[in-house]
């Protein structure tokens, strides 16, 4: 039996989980978690990636000491568009700035005067974010040029700590088309806007596709962690989004999915990018995906908004456990209030449970004041927001998509996926929680000849782990209330 190892890297924590493939059935275990915090030092907000780096090693040193010491191969999956820059010696020139840093302010308005945002969209097919890698690279250039001129190479997340492990710096294609400067049709960085911006061509590294063997762990990294035989090293869908979708467990080619965690992705697969007016006016976005897939797809504030009011009230003296959260929403009620959740004054605020009551004040509806009462508002947003989404995701690819699949994190909570079916009126197909990591995994094996495609990598997921399917109810209240939330989003 063979055995490996996936890392899982999100924007709150990070996990290692061991997998193993015997007769078209996946086993997963958990081997560490340990949260991924990020530390404000002065102006600027960064990963701290080399305890991200300690965590990892301590993941081995873990499994090690569980008695695997046979792994037949690793890999790396994590957030998109963050990045860190090595110079001509080898060295990390600083660390990764995170993507919520606020030196991107005012950069996309700057990037539109040198090339027009239609160009841009033409050329990437990527939805407007400020947090996109082609805006902090610009505010970079402007602001500290310095590094710029000393690196060598530009290493997405995954790669950086690929590289840490191996020592090989390398692209992978799912995380490199995230960054707004990869044209998906040619599947290459796009020269065109590497020059208009003044990049470096240089930087950029020809990306390689998932399930690709780059090397093995440096001998030094097998001695601290106790291996007497090194690791294989893969890519994998390396946007953990990409490991995400590749693990929906759909017998359809029609579905749509919501990979819910942090940020909520949103979208369906398609062969080709979609890469129209409508696309752009639609703000939505192209991304690679594992087997020449195209992830059409829109990024939604997600568990972010509660993740942060649970945070303020913790910092409070008055923290919120899960199962509180569950019956103050239930008692509290419904649709009194809503947020546009991608709304900008989301993105970083000081006090989250205060903004949501500011927003609410600011466009005339009644202010949330209970705990409870925000958390309904947030989650209801949510779930309406979902399908304002989905409705624009059906249009560009001018059919219903009649399944819909939520993977990640996010489906433990139970109160979400039910008012994401209602607000749908669609049954809602929820798991597996771990998707990010078995994609990874399975990517893994893939890469290895042992499984053929995607589609088996789909069954398997289904053989492995349990679905839980939402009805909608309510069906005409959440109709009622569509049209009043259409009110607030401003896009």
């Amino acid at each position: 039996m063979t055995t490996v190892l996936g890392y899982d890297l999100g924007a709150s924590s990070g996990r290692v989980v061991l997998g193993k493939l015997e007769d078209h059935h996946l086993e997963i275990t958990e081997i560490h978690r340990f949260s991924n915090d990020p530390v404000q030092v002065n102006k600027h907000l960064y990963w701290d990636i080399l305890r991200l780096f300690h965590e990892m090693k301590r993941g081995l040193v873990l499994t090690v000491n569980a008695g695997y010491q046979s792994i037949d191969s690793l890999a790396i999956d994590s957030w998109a568009v963050d990045f860190g820059l090595i110079d001509e010696t080898g060295h990390l020139l600083s660390n990764p700035i995170h993507y919520r840093d606020n030196q991107t302010d005012k950069m996309m308005e700057e990037v539109f005067e040198i090339v027009p945002k239609e160009e841009i969209f033409k050329r990437t097919g990527i939805q407007f974010m400020k947090i996109n890698t082609i805006y902090h690279l610009f505010a970079m250039k402007k602001n500290n040029p310095h590094l710029l001129d000393r690196a060598e190479a530009l290493l997405m997340i995954p790669d950086l700590l690929r590289y840490f492990f191996t020592g090989i710096k390398c692209s992978e294609y799912t995380n490199a088309t995230t960054t707004q400067l990869f044209n998906p049709t040619r599947r290459k960085w796009d020269e065109y806007l590497l020059n208009k911006l003044g990049l470096n061509n240089k930087l950029f590294l020809e990306p390689v596709q998932p399930g690709t063997k780059i090397g093995e762990l440096l001998p030094s990294i097998c001695k601290e962690v106790g291996l007497k035989k090194p690791i294989s090293v893969m890519t994998v869908g390396e946007h953990d989004t990409a490991s995400a979708v590749a693990a929906v467990p759909s017998t359809s080619e029609d579905f749509a999915y919501l990979s819910c965690g942090t940020w909520s992705l949103l979208g369906t697969e398609t062969k080709e990018p979609v890469i129209t007016k409508k696309a752009l006016e639609y703000n939505v976005t192209n991304e690679g995906g594992v087997e020449g897939t195209n992830r059409l797809l829109k990024n939604i504030m997600g568990l972010w908004l509660i993740q942060e009011c649970r945070r303020v009230w913790e910092l409070e003296g008055d923290p919120v456990s899960y199962e509180e959260q569950k019956e103050w929403v239930e008692q509290s009620p419904a649709f009194t209030s809503f947020i546009d959740p991608d709304n900008p004054v989301f993105i970083r605020p000081a006090h989250m449970p205060e903004e949501v009551q500011r927003y609410c004040a600011e466009t005339g509806q009644p202010i949330p004041e209970t705990k409870g009462e925000i958390l309904r508002c947030i989650l209801e947003s949510m779930a309406l927001k979902y399908r304002f989404v989905l409705e624009r995701m059906e249009s560009l690819v001018n059919k219903r998509i009649p399944v819909f699949h939520m993977v990640g994190g996010g489906i433990q909570n139970e109160l979400l996926c039910q008012f994401t079916a209602n607000a749908l009126g669609r049954q809602v197909k929820a798991g597996p929680v771990e998707a990010t990591a078995i994609g990874n995994i399975l990517m893994q094996y893939k890469g290895m000849g042992k499984i053929k495609d995607l589609t088996e990598i789909r069954a398997i997921v289904q053989n492995s782990f349990s679905i839980k399917t939402y009805i909608p109810n309510s069906s005409a209240q959440w109709e009622d209330v569509y049209e009043t939330f259409k009110r607030f989003i401003e896009e």
